[in-house]
């Protein structure tokens, strides 16, 4: 069998980063068999200047948003970003098709070998069907008000059973899951997380200050949102604590549940959230963060409280690109004293648990397929050599 033999400055394997000549041994579709030292690695080894990786995940994106990008300024706030979402999403087809097709072409030449996508439609399906990327389609429901469950749910199974059906990945590859708090009403929260075989979910969780004090005064600026959208929320009651503490323990047991964003999650939250049954991590898109809001989430409590984290890139009508090391060096730029294994895992191997692909992704361990990036030393820029 032929293999291919790859050296660098620095490898990375998904757990520590090397500074001894290592060399990568793969087979040419990109099996791993082996890292060794180098001067066990024989003849024929390829030498880049750079740091070797397993391919990166995103755990949280909306790739179906592509063709939005540059459409909503910056700094609107997280309601306005959605009121604009909702309203100025709908294009041509042939537009939404090619920015996709785009889109995935970018998270592909950015190292990104599996998503974590949320999915509102379809339309992200003939994409996808193309197998290049490994995707957990996260199909969002979304509904505030009770008397609409039935509806808002069935919308929902109905893409889930189209991905199902066409999507190349097992059906373990979908899940139906809560859009974020403050838009799911408890009828929809029953069937969502008693779906059969909804072993994974996420959610939005406090990306916004307003999302904590509408649960606990039922005041602040979602009412707004409320408002614009022509929904009554006169069955309300604030359950009077912040809005994770409100509706985590929604979630059964068995379920794993990726947080997404967490820029208003406080040490308290995360005590509270540790002291549950439930199976967490917690994902954060930095460059979105301060696309919307201007603000970012504080990182030092999740690692003082040894949270399991992943990384997303949200999607392209909040963010610039759709780059995994752009968000990498955001979190370097802002928190300097983060060891740079540390999240360079948080892009591989602790993605890859949180979606559940760790068999295959995520690492430089014999047998798996996690893909082979060489990144430059600041981070600037990466490329596939497998």
């Amino acid at each position: 069998m032929a293999y291919k033999k790859f050296r660098a400055d620095r490898l990375f394997d998904g757990y520590r980063l090397l500074d001894d000549p290592y060399v990568l041994i793969a087979t040419d579709d990109g099996i791993i068999e082996a890292v060794v030292p180098a001067p066990d690695a024989g003849e024929d080894v390829q030498s880049f200047t750079g740091i070797l990786s397993p391919g990166f995940i995103n755990c949280h994106c909306h790739l179906e948003l592509s063709h939005m990008k540059g459409l909503i300024p910056e700094g609107t706030g997280l309601v306005d970003f959605v009121l604009k979402v909702v309203s100025q999403r709908h294009f041509p087809e042939e537009e939404i098709l090619a920015a996709i097709e785009k889109a995935e072409d970018e998270m592909l030449n950015n190292g990104i070998v599996a998503v974590g996508d949320i999915c509102n439609n379809t339309l992200t399906l003939p994409q996808k069907a193309k197998g290049r990327i490994y995707y957990h389609n996260f199909i969002e429901a979304s509904g505030f008000n009770p008397q609409l469950a039935d509806q808002r749910f069935e919308k929902s199974a109905g893409f889930f059973r189209e991905y199902a059906k066409y999507y190349s990945i097992p059906v373990e590859s979908n899940s139906i899951v809560p859009h974020a708090p403050y838009s799911v009403a408890d009828a929809l929260w029953e069937k969502i997380i008693r779906f059969p075989g909804n072993h994974l979910l996420t959610i939005h969780n406090q990306e916004t200050g307003a999302e904590n004090e509408l649960f606990l005064n039922g005041t602040g600026d979602f009412l707004r949102l409320y408002q614009e959208m022509e929904i009554d929320i006169s069955f309300f009651k604030p359950a009077g604590k912040s809005s994770l503490q409100s509706y985590l323990q929604k979630f059964l047991p068995n379920q794993s549940v990726i947080l997404v964003h967490n820029v208003h999650t406080s040490s308290e939250d995360i005590a509270f959230a540790q002291k549950t049954d439930k199976k967490l991590t917690w994902c954060f898109c930095p460059n979105a963060n301060r696309y919307i809001t201007g603000q970012l989430p504080a990182l030092e409590q999740f690692i003082r409280h040894d949270c399991e984290i992943v990384i997303g890139t949200d999607s392209l009508a909040s963010n610039h690109q759709l780059n995994i090391l752009e968000e990498i060096r955001t979190i370097r730029n802002h928190f300097p004293s983060f060891p740079l294994h540390q999240l360079l895992s948080w892009a591989t191997i602790n993605g890859a648990k949180a979606l559940q692909m760790e068999k295959l992704l995520g690492s430089f361990e014999k047998g798996k397929q996690p893909g082979v990036v060489l990144c430059h030393h600041d981070l600037s820029e990466a490329r596939r050599l497998l």
